[in-house]
């Protein structure tokens, strides 16, 4: 099975970072490196990721974009996962994603929000893989960076993540499929904490749709949810 670095951007994610690192810590298929790009944190984002054994790069570049194209560029296995500071893939996660990786060009899974009531945990999901397999009926896959990976080789020769505010993941990987094959692994599962709802389901459901359509600003905030007790 193919060697995973995992690449996940982070600002400002002292209180959330620890649960990401645990929860990779805890993965049945090991990664053989963990990167996390620092985007200008002013808290103690650098120092958590260092005590946890990650490696750490900086970016000077604000832009989510640009972190991810720099743990892109330093990854040395052969895949790269990514996912978010505020996330926390499954123990089984890396090793689905490492199954299904031969002879593809990039993968990508589900994923739901944890820290809110069990049902509505359950909706998200629900929700979300619906929305997923829509897109892939319509020939437009919808990969999220939180829970994406590919051909390390495969993204380099896309020419890696557009200098976007927003939806640089989805772009990269509308390109891999163009390039190769991109599957849906259903057992990669990925909880994302909700404090994407911060605004309110509308507003976080209005801004998805003008990322869809091609408008790429305006989707990430400065505020940063607690996140849920364990």
């Amino acid at each position: 099975m193919p060697g995973f670095t995992v690449v996940i951007p982070a600002r400002n994610e002292e209180v959330y970072l620890p649960l990401t690192l645990r929860a990779l810590a805890g993965q049945r298929h090991a990664p053989d490196e963990v990167i996390v790009v620092d985007n200008g944190s002013t808290d103690r984002t650098v120092q958590v990721a260092r005590d946890w054994g990650a490696t750490v790069l900086r970016c000077e570049r604000p832009g989510v974009a640009h972190t991810r194209q720099m743990g892109l560029e330093a990854a040395r296995s052969e895949w790269v996962a990514t996912t978010d500071a505020d996330s926390l893939p499954s123990p089984q996660w890396l090793e689905k994603l490492s199954e299904a990786a031969p002879g593809r060009a990039a993968l990508y899974g589900p994923m739901r929000f944890c820290g809110v009531a069990p049902h509505w945990s359950r909706l998200s999901g629900a929700g979300y893989s619906a929305f997923l397999h829509v897109c892939r009926v319509l020939g437009k896959p919808n990969l999220a960076g939180a829970n994406m990976a590919y051909s390390r080789e495969a993204a380099l020769l896309t020419g890696g993540y557009a200098e976007v505010e927003a939806y640089e993941d989805v772009i990269l990987g509308q390109a891999l499929a163009r390039l190769g094959e991109v599957a849906f692994v259903p057992g990669a599962l990925v909880e994302t904490s909700a404090r994407r709802l911060d605004r309110g389901v509308l507003p976080f459901a209005w801004q998805h749709l003008r990322n869809i359509t091609g408008h790429t600003r305006g989707y990430f905030g400065e505020e940063r949810r607690p996140p849920p007790e364990n």
